[in-house]
């Protein structure tokens, strides 16, 4: 996993839900080639990464917020973000545009899981 580009924890666990922080398609501190059809892949596999750190899968979450530097991405978007959750498990979801993102992100994910503290 890639160290957070800011002053903030990437996943904590608050009771039964893991937050996970805005994740985008970085890997090894360099941003994947690809546009985002490449982002996506690698950001919901980051996405997935910060889970498992929790405990968690991405079968756990209930709740994105996902961003877009350009809505003309959005059915690619779709199509690997789907992937990544395959063909049964679709969490809550918002999709906003925005003007930018760090690193140059044409994507970012942050999620919230519901996964009962033992």
């Amino acid at each position: 996993m890639s160290k957070p580009l800011g002053p903030y924890t990437p996943a904590v666990r608050a009771g039964d839900f893991i937050y996970v922080s805005g994740q985008g398609g970085m890997k090894d501190g360099v941003v994947v080639d690809g546009g985002v059809a490449g982002e996506t892949i690698q950001t919901m596999k980051n996405l997935e990464a910060q889970l498992a750190s929790m405990g968690a899968k991405l079968s756990d979450v209930v709740k994105t917020t996902c961003f877009l530097t350009d809505m003309e991405d959005y059915a690619t978007f779709n199509e690997h973000y789907a992937a990544a959750f395959g063909a049964r498990h679709r969490p809550a979801r918002s999709c906003v545009a925005v003007a930018s993102l760090p690193a140059g992100f044409l994507v970012e994910v942050e999620a919230v899981a519901y996964l009962p503290a033992k």
